[in-house]
């Protein structure tokens, strides 16, 4: 059976291409595919013990079961379609530069009194260990297909855990963002300050860098690095 793979952010480098082929014999899980790709593409080795698994837009485990026709995808953890919901969203991955006062205008209702917003922006001086001192830009990439997937599970999450809450956006962009460049936009509307916007708008954010699949490569003067996360999602992450 024949397997393609698409590989984001370090993976990508490391193969030195965006997709990668295998052929193997059934049965197969990600278990037995993971282990395929070590051997057959040896530059990956390092990466594949942290790396996430996505098999149709949905995060994988070790004994997911792999056909032929699935959307694989492998990836670092996070650095950072339609929708059904009686409130107002607006979920984005782009290119573009962020209308800020568009997008609350998108979450107004009359019973709306409070909007409570996160923004994001590409800072000169990084001061990580591991990072270039200092910052020329980034570079942001997205699977995006699954990446408003979970932009939606999280407005979902959000609901759960504050009712009151009403409209909730989440933008990120993607490609070269340069010093003071808006990278990441969250907002969440209700009738009052007082019903959870606060804690919500901060939960999307800190949700945002778990589970939605997105990546930025710190580009300073003498190197460039990819930023990985630390979280790695369980079933929950599926909801």
């Amino acid at each position: 059976m024949q397997f393609t793979i698409r590989l984001f952010a370090t993976l990508k480098d490391r193969a030195g291409q965006n997709k990668v082929h295998l052929a193997l014999d059934p049965p197969v899980t990600v278990k037995t595919l993971l282990s395929a790709l070590a051997a057959e593409y040896p530059a990956l080795g390092d990466s594949l013990p942290t790396a996430l698994v996505a098999v149709n837009q949905s995060f994988a485990f070790p004994d997911t079961a792999v056909q032929p026709h699935d959307e694989i995808a492998i990836f670092p953890p996070v650095s950072g379609g339609d929708d059904d919901s009686p409130h107002p969203t607006y979920f984005a991955i782009t290119h573009e530069p962020l209308d800020m006062n568009a997008i609350h205008k998108r979450l107004a209702e009359p019973d709306v009194g409070a909007v409570v917003s996160f923004t994001g922006s590409v800072r000169g001086q990084t001061q990580r260990k591991g990072l270039p001192p200092e910052t020329l830009y980034l570079e942001y990439e997205a699977y995006s297909a699954m990446a408003e997937q979970k932009m939606a599970q999280i407005a979902r999450e959000i609901w759960a855990r504050w009712p009151l809450v009403k409209g909730v956006a989440i933008v990120q962009r993607i490609g070269q963002l340069g010093i003071g460049d808006v990278t990441t936009f969250v907002a969440c509307a209700a009738g009052h300050r007082d019903q959870g916007v606060f804690d919500a708008a901060r939960y999307g954010i800190d949700r945002l860098k778990e589970i939605v699949p997105v990546w930025k490569k710190e580009v300073g003067a003498d190197r460039s690095v990819w930023v990985e996360g630390h979280y790695h999602p369980t079933e929950e992450d599926n909801s």
